[in-house]
């Protein structure tokens, strides 16, 4: 039977093409063949679809936001949406039950997504070691953003999925099938940072274009994966050892990323989720977006487009991503303005008396709060969707308002052509921090903390009410011994 209908249907294709050969009879455009793909522009136009690729992700299968991989799992927010049954794979993923291979939605599109990513690395890194240097004076430094890219994709699955086939553009497809996932932690994270390494080794401390990865990027990067293989684990995921060489492996890469002064703190940390503000001084590596480009719907990020409140008007999807208590009392702060470490989950925060660090109000929608900066619009807790179930705390940091141009609604989702930060310079500052702690240098590590501290006290500018007074009461200061 199976036979009988290829038969069918090449003879209906037959047909098909016979009947108008003349209409057929012209290369079609966006289609690409092999003798395309060998001039210099054609080949950097790979890379830049690599580039591409790394903001590929989708509402079901995110591979840069992992919204839910991380937030809803830490329990720093819960699913959100129209009650548990409501994309229920990530109701599963928030209980911790086993992941299922019938989760197509998530986990496993979340790994074609990933594996697409790397392939289009791949196939971009052939074509580029086939040019001639002569004729493609930019190959060393292609070959090292290509090289940057796909450990940009394989740490996010050895960080999301632990065990991976992990294999370069030399292998076939035919091999690719044979690889084994069965790789001890070291020799998986190893494999990743040795594409990191040849990054580091060939790129430029700074690119002609702005949106490219260079050494300083390579080498925070490389930095916070050491930093993750410093903690060694056994089967069950326990540490069993923090391995001290690699953390100062850390210490090394991340004091060059700092002392090379090409990087600083964004004065508020507004800045940095504004696209207004976007690719600012604190922007390490940034996936870019785009809209009003030439294109239908621009080049747009739809990762968090499942993310807007519910009940607003001006957005009308999803409430998914609801701020959950634990992360609001996480904020608040005791009477030196330093974090209730012990007794901040003790009871639920009383945000009419309590003090909190100003980084809750760029973070999560609190009702009579101005939502997204905007003081013309304070959140409302009748936006929410289903308060008995998640609350009625919201997400807010990677939205954004919709009277923002960079805001564009298609169909009930929501998109935005904010750049998404892959690596900031507050995230340097707080991985050198964390390997100085762990190596017992702690005065090392205090002043590091107290820059991104004392930028947060710095951050209220934006966040006052129509009347001019804020809805919170902030108190964070530096961290004294």
């Amino acid at each position: 039977m199976k036979k009988n209908i290829i038969l069918g249907v090449f003879a209906v294709g037959i047909l098909a093409v016979s009947s108008c050969e003349k209409e057929l009879d012209y290369t079609p455009t966006g289609v690409l063949s092999s003798s395309d793909l060998t001039s210099p522009k054609a080949i950097d136009g790979l890379v830049t679809s690599a580039y591409a690729a790394i903001g590929n992700g989708d509402m079901i299968g995110p591979i840069y936001s992992n919204w839910v991989y991380g937030s809803v799992r830490s329990d720093d927010t819960y699913k959100g949406g129209g009650g548990t049954g409501d994309v229920g794979e990530i109701d599963a993923l928030e209980h911790y039950n086993l992941v299922q291979p019938t989760m197509d939605a998530f986990v496993t599109r979340t790994w074609r997504n990933l594996f697409k990513s790397i392939s289009r690395c791949n196939v971009a890194l052939r074509a580029v070691t086939g040019l001639d240097e002569a004729a493609y004076p930019e190959k060393k430094s292609r070959l090292a953003e290509l090289h940057f890219l796909r450990a940009h994709s394989y740490f996010t699955m050895k960080l999301l999925y632990k065990n991976i086939p992990i294999f370069d553009e030399n292998v076939s497809q035919e091999e690719i099938l044979q690889i084994s996932n069965d790789l001890s932690n070291e020799e998986s994270w190893n494999k990743i940072a040795a594409d990191f390494q040849y990054a580091i080794d060939n790129l430029p401390e700074v690119q002609p274009e702005l949106a490219r990865a260079n050494k300083l990027a390579a080498q925070a990067y490389l930095a916070k994966l050491r930093l993750y293989q410093a903690y060694e684990q056994d089967v069950n995921h326990k540490v069993t050892n923090i391995n001290k060489s690699r953390l100062q492996e850390v210490v090394n890469l991340a004091k060059a990323v700092v002392s090379s002064g090409k990087y600083s703190l964004s004065p508020d940390i507004a800045e940095n989720f504004l696209p207004e503000t976007e690719n600012g001084p604190e922007s390490i590596f940034a996936i870019q977006f785009s809209i009003n480009d030439g294109t239908t719907a621009g080049r747009m990020s739809y990762e968090d487009g499942l993310n807007y409140p519910h009940g607003a008007s001006q957005y009308g999807c999803c409430g998914f991503h609801a701020g959950s208590q634990n992360l609001v009392n996480a904020h608040t702060t005791d009477a030196n303005g330093w974090p209730n470490f012990d007794s901040f989950n003790n009871s639920i925060a009383d945000l009419s008396i309590a003090t909190v660090d100003p980084r809750l109000d760029h973070t999560i929608g609190i009702d009579g709060h101005p939502y997204k900066y905007d003081n013309t619009l304070p959140f409302s807790n009748s936006w929410v969707r289903d308060a008995g179930v998640y609350g009625n705390f919201h997400t807010m940091r990677f939205q954004q308002a919709a009277s923002s141009g960079s805001y564009f609604k298609l169909g009930p989702f929501m998109g935005t052509a904010k750049n998404y930060d892959i690596l900031r310079f507050d995230d340097v500052l707080l991985i050198l921090a964390e390997a100085y702690i762990q190596l017992g240098q702690q005065d090392l590590a205090l002043p590091l903390i107290n820059q991104v501290r004392e930028r947060a006290a710095n951050s209220t500018s934006k966040l006052k009410k129509a009347d001019g007074t804020f809805a919170s009461k902030y108190n964070v200061k530096a961290i004294h011994k």
